[in-house]
Formats: structure tokens, sequence, C-alpha cells
């Protein structure tokens, strides 16, 4: 036997041991009133914390009582359905709300210009630095060659642990200027050196939006369409920042509370965003979708399409565990905003692309799902797609390869870990440590 295989051996052996001296009675839980997962048992966050950066809104107080309303995400007191809509038809509005998110304010054009030159200005890595650390053991997992890359340029960073505001605020601009060319050209490498295709590296351009670089550098040809940039732009700015309770960014201000520094900060978002249960999802949904039309006929058939997704939820169909991704929310159970915002600009896309037939089967199943997991689940607090939905959908219309989907969720979040950070820098004197009772037996 190989020694991987002996050790495989050996922990398999050992499992069995962990689990029975690991499990705790979920009794317990509810004797003690842990709040496992930081959740109440409505589901609600515990708080933990203040922010000025962005709220979420899902409920109001009527007649004093809590009832659930059409889901609302603000930023810096904006609401992100209203930056939107205020963008001109062609303008690319990441790096302006990046602005506004980082520094609190709305910029003015002078400050606006300011900000995007900073970014593409640092939108460079150091010499050698793709061929030396990114071509280096090239994976699959993208979100992992990020992370490592992130690591590795603190190393060329003179003022690396350095936690003072001014300097943490230039690690992040860079870092948010340097994920677009993380992502893409980790991607260019595995697909060369594993997948044995042809690899192209661009060099970004300064000129042009985060939006417009990321499909520059992904294609061949460099080319793209005005649609297909706006679009991107807008996911973009529809995934930068979801509130301080969302797991990886309480995971930058828990790694920030400890006084660690901006890169080991954001690599560990990144642990925590690549999750399934977190940024991962529009695989899922992606996946499913797969499925969906390998069973399905006739995508305008709704009867068809409710019996098949009957099957998914009764745990019959697809994967088998009952669930029908990208519906439903933690927080949202109205709607989520953000795929309200994004639905216009999918079907757009989704017209230049030829792709109507896809949509259909889309906007049939947000029709059918939420009432069969109602009636099958007994929700009632309300169950609505949420922005993971329709994202991978999109995706694939811009040619991205799944292998990146969740490092563009990173490439725009990377902004909210940013401006959380600093606030966390700013306002918070102590090491965020929560406690946890012990219940072991003496021996």
């Amino acid at each position: 036997m190989t020694y991987m295989e002996q050790m495989n051996e050996y922990v398999k052996g050992q499992e069995e041991r962990c689990r029975r001296n690991d499990s705790i009675a979920p009794r317990l839980y509810e004797e003690y009133g842990v709040n496992r997962g930081l959740r109440d048992e409505n589901g609600n966050g515990v708080l933990t914390g203040l922010t000025n950066i962005s709220k979420i809104v899902s409920s109001k107080i009527v007649d004093g009582q809590k009832v659930s309303c059409e889901g609302e995400l603000w930023y810096r007191g904006y609401q992100v359905e209203n930056l939107i809509n205020s963008l001109g038809e062609a303008e690319m509005g990441f790096e302006k709300i990046a602005y506004l998110l980082l520094m609190g304010e709305m910029p003015d054009e002078k400050q606006e210009k300011e900000f995007r030159d900073w970014i593409g200005r640092c939108r460079t890595l150091p010499t050698n630095f793709t061929r030396d650390v990114i071509m280096k053991a090239s994976t699959e997992d993208i979100m992992n060659s990020m992370t490592r890359s992130i690591l590795t340029l603190a190393s060329y960073d003179e003022n690396a642990k350095d936690i003072s505001i001014s300097n943490s605020l230039r690690q992040c601009i860079q870092l948010i200027s340097e994920f677009p060319l993380l992502a893409v050209y980790g991607y260019h490498a595995y697909n060369h050196y594993e997948k044995n295709e042809s690899m192209y590296i661009h060099q970004p351009d300064t000129s042009i939006s985060t939006a417009e670089n990321l499909l520059m550098l992904m294609r061949p040809d460099k080319k793209y369409s005005v649609v297909e940039a706006k679009v991107l732009d807008t996911a973009l700015i529809l995934h930068m920042e979801h509130g301080g309770g969302n797991n990886s960014t309480f995971t930058t201000r828990v790694v920030t509370s400890s006084g660690s520094d901006t890169y080991s900060t954001m690599a560990a978002a990144m642990s925590s965003l690549k999750g399934p249960k977190h940024g991962g999802a529009n695989i899922k949904v992606m996946e499913m979708m797969t499925d969906i039309r390998a069973h399905v006929k006739d995508f305008s058939d709704k009867e068809e399409i409710a019996a098949y997704l009957a099957k998914i939820i009764d745990k019959e169909a697809f994967d088998r565990k009952g669930l029908v991704y990208g519906m439903g929310h933690a927080v949202y159970s109205l709607s989520d905003p953000r795929e309200r915002v994004f639905k216009q600009y999918v079907e757009e896309l989704a017209a230049e692309k030829g792709r109507q037939q896809d949509l259909m089967l889309y906007e049939n199943i947000e029709e059918l799902a939420p009432k069969l997991i109602a009636e099958k689940r007994h929700i009632f607090k309300g169950v609505s797609p949420n922005v993971d939905f329709y994202s991978g959908f999109v995706y694939d219309m811009l040619g991205i390869p799944q292998e990146l989907y969740t490092a563009m969720f990173a490439v725009a979040r990377i902004v909210g870990w940013s401006a959380h950070r600093i606030e966390e820098l700013i306002c918070a004197d102590k090491i965020i440590r929560p406690s946890y009772m012990s219940v072991m037996e003496k021996k």
C-alpha cells in the first residue's frame, strides 16, 4: 500500500471514535439556551455588532406585530435598486459604488475619477508573480489558488503587518484591483496545465472598468458587448456587500479584531466564502438546472415542471436532499431585492444570446417552486428566489466557466470585506470572543 492509502485506512479507523466522542445531544443546546449558528429559534441572527455600511430589511413592525415585507438592501443609506437605476445605460458603476462602501459617501466627479484611476493603476501584479506563483501548482479550485496568491502578495509588501487605517485602506484598494487578475489567471493556468487547453495571459487595461477587464481577460479575442459588460457590472454591484452577519464578512471582522494583517484577513474570508453553504450556491443551481433539463421535455409545460420539482422536494430526484437550489434565503422571505433588480438584466442578456427558452424554464421554476415548497414543507414565512438563482445562468451566458463562479463572487465581495475591515479597525477595541459551554464528562 502507498503512504496515502495507509493514511486513509488509519483515519477511517479513527472516524467512529471521533463521532462517538464529539457528538453532543441536540437537547443540550435547547437546555442551555445556545443559539446554534448564532441564530435564534425564529431564524433571526444574534446581535453581535453595529455597522454603518449596509442594512438588510426583510420585515417591518405593523400594529406592534412583526410581518414579512419585500426585501430591501441598503448601501451607506442608499437603496441598492436606486443606486443601480441611477447609473447611465452604458455606465459601469462598480468603482463608484465601491468608493461609496469604502469611504462612506458618494464620490463627486473628481473623487470618482481619482478613485477609478487608482483602481486602474493598481491593477497589476509584481514582476513574474503570474509565472512564479499563479502558474505553479495550478488547481481546479480557483478559490484556493486565489487564497494562496493573496497570502503570497504579503511577501511583496514592505508594510504588510502595518494595520493603520491608511495602510489597510491602501492594501484593500490594491486587492480590489488585483482580484480579477488572481481569478482569471488562476483559471487560465488550470485550463492549460490540467485540461491541456490553450493559455492566453492578456495584460489588464487600466482605462476600463472591472467588469470590462474581467470579460477582456477571459476571452481569446478580448471582445465583449456593452450589454455583457453592463450585466456583469450589475452582478458585481449586487454581490459587493450584504451586511456584517454573513459568514465571510463576520469572518473578516473576527480576524480583524485579533489584530491580524489585511492579507491574512482576506485569505480567511476567502476560505469562508468558498463553502457550498455560502458562495458556492450558484453552482448547485446550475447542476440542478442541468438535471431538470434532462428530465423535462417541454420548458413551457408547467405541469411537467411542477411534477419534477415535486420529486426534487420529496428527495426522489436530483441530489435527493429535498432542496430547490436558488429558492429561499436565511434573511429574506417575500423577495430578495438583488434578484428583483437582476432579473431585468437577465432578460436583456437572454434576448441578446438567444436563450429565451432557457429563461422560460427559469421563470416557470421561479413561479412554481415557492408554492410547492410552501405546501410540502409547511413554510409560511414566504419562499422566493434569491440572487443565486439567476447568477449562474448569467455567468453561463457570458461564457464564464463554472470554476470561476465563486471567484466572481469574491471579486465583488472583497469590497464589502474591505469596508468592514476598516470599520472594525476604527470602532472595535476588543477581540471577538464568544463563549462555548463545556459539557464534557470528567474522567
